[in-house]
């Protein structure tokens, strides 16, 4: 019983078997425990003789974690020892706890890691809330100190590196971040993004092989002059990015030839009213047709609506949506045009162009309706007349060119995530236009380099679009040019930027988190902690 009794207490209080607790209170919500160490001496931490002089003592206030909603303190005796060696130049010392605390401590080691755990996950001032919460009673900056005590994490130099920037302050301030090539976790964070901070680390950290970076010429520099044995592989993304960013010069340049093939008008109906609306096509309308045949499905089958939603883990009123449309298309088409005052003047405005045969203007009815004793805003009546009147002489509507980003998305993306519709106005706008085609097959060509990994075929692909003369396309080989080797081994190697940009995407959380309040060296170790 005693021995279980012990155990018990092991868990409640760590470190129970080296003290002796003389007195427990409880009040105000506050459990106070008072207790001393069990030895009888202690050793000097200089010269490693034991001791059992005591010179003095003293009390320490510790924290401990609550217990029962109760906040627990550590009312601990501490003694002072008399070193009895001569030699020794320390004449006393205390009795070391470090099973159950550190020296100038408030908290007991348990308590300090949890707090150590909620400040790396929140922060500061989310961080408190949920101390308080837990009864730990620790404020902001108790955590942002402990989280800024925390030794950084210890690392063997990987052989492939990624090299990134991200902002500390947009357009003012930025800092470098290096991951672990194969574990794509960061490894350090350097402030600026400077040529001689990545030269100075790589010289500190021999052994890298391959380093991934982005195209600027100050990480290419740096990487240069720290390891110059090592590979450069310049990031993939970015070199997608700038072929995209080039297209869209050459397409804008060549902006004329998209209205010369824009699709021709739809033929014009004698009467608007009788005309078919055009059935929805596309990747929504094939999904409202499958969700609009299960609804209905599920229907015959006697199952009722809140059945099927339980069935589908849809909404019910997305069910009764479906299970009210006669027919598929009408959850698109089938929408109600919206009433207005002016519908019960419809057939009258409707006679009266009708007998003029479109002579009449909408200033003209307009006063007609005020003779009448309705008096109609212009513009209300514009609008309405625009959508619900039948005109003689209404222009036909000109189908719309294709914007330049719109083709640019034709050109750059991959052929078989175009529809056919897609297809075929891209067709329409490369056969109108040599240059673009021109354009096109370089894009497809660059596209097959990347996925098959023949950088070796970079040379001659350079050499096809210089020749071609093309704006924007002229420019993006000459800057490959500039950074041959980088790119080749980005177009042939396995190895990428992509869990650096991952690293990226994962710090600008931390920075939101923390406000942009936080100064470098806490925010490099929120980086490299979490």
């Amino acid at each position: 019983m005693q021995t279980d009794a012990l155990f018990w207490k092991t868990l409640v209080f760590d470190g129970i078997a080296e003290m002796d607790v003389e007195k427990v209170t409880a009040a105000f919500g506050t459990i106070d425990i008072v207790a001393k160490g069990r030895t009888t001496g202690a050793t000097c931490p200089d010269c490693g003789s034991p001791s059992d002089r005591v010179h003095g003592s003293y009390q320490r206030r510790l924290r401990d974690l609550p217990l029962g909603e109760r906040s627990v303190v550590i009312l601990l005796k501490v003694r002072r020892f008399v070193c009895d060696t001569r030699t020794c130049p320390r004449r006393t010392f205390v009795e070391s706890f470090a099973w159950l605390t550190c020296p100038y401590s408030r908290f007991t080691t348990r308590l300090g890691r949890l707090l150590e755990h909620i400040g790396l996950a929140l922060a500061g001032r989310a961080g408190a809330r949920m101390a308080a919460q837990l009864g730990l009673d620790a404020g902001r900056m108790t955590l942002l100190r402990r989280v800024t005590a925390l030794p950084d994490p210890q690392f063997n130099t990987p052989q492939a590196v990624g090299v990134d920037d991200f902002a500390t302050r947009r357009g003012h301030s930025y800092a470098t971040v290096i991951t672990d090539g194969e574990r794509h976790r960061p490894i350090d964070v350097l402030p600026g993004r400077e040529a001689a901070p990545l030269a100075a680390w790589l010289r500190a950290h021999p052994g890298v092989e391959v380093i991934c970076r982005d195209r600027a010429g100050a990480y290419a520099e740096g990487a240069a002059l720290g390891a110059p044995d090592a590979l450069q592989v310049a990031d993939r993304f970015h070199i997608l990015q700038n072929l995209n960013q080039a297209v869209e010069k050459c397409v804008a340049a060549h902006r004329d030839c998209l209205r010369i093939a824009a699709p021709p008008p739809a033929p014009a109906t004698t009467s608007t009213r009788t005309t078919e609306i055009e059935l929805p096509a596309g990747r929504r309308a094939e999904r409202m047709r499958a969700h609009h045949a299960l609804v209905h499905g599920l229907l015959r089958e006697g199952m009722g609506l809140r059945a099927i939603a339980r069935h589908l883990g849809w909404g019910r009123h997305t069910v009764q949506r479906y299970a009210r449309a006669a027919r598929w298309q009408d959850m698109v088409t089938g929408r109600r045009t919206r009433s207005s005052h002016l519908d019960v003047h419809q057939s009258y405005l409707q006679r009266r162009i009708d007998d003029t045969d479109g002579v009449i203007t909408i200033k003209d009815l307009r006063e007609e309706l005020a003779t009448r004793g309705h008096r109609v805003p212009y513009s209300s009546l514009r609008d309405w007349a625009r959508s619900r009147l039948e005109w003689p002489d209404a222009p036909t509507p000109t189908a719309a060119a294709p914007s330049v980003r719109t083709v640019v998305g034709w050109i750059t993306r991959h052929p078989d995530t175009l529809t056919e519709d897609e297809t075929t106005q891209l067709k329409a706008v490369l056969d109108a236009c040599p240059e673009l085609d021109q354009t096109h097959q370089l894009v497809r060509a660059f596209t097959q380099m990347l996925a098959r990994r023949t950088g070796a075929d970079l040379p001659d692909w350079i050499s096809t679009a210089r020749a071609t003369r093309l704006p924007g396309m002229t420019g993006f080989a000459h800057g490959l040019t500039t950074d041959l080797e980088a790119v080749i081994a980005g177009l042939t190697v396995h190895w990428s930027s992509g869990g650096t940009e991952g690293a990226v995407n994962r710090i600008k959380k931390i920075k939101r988190q923390l406000y942009g309040r936080a100064g470098f060296e806490l925010l490099r170790k929120m980086i490299l902690l979490q």
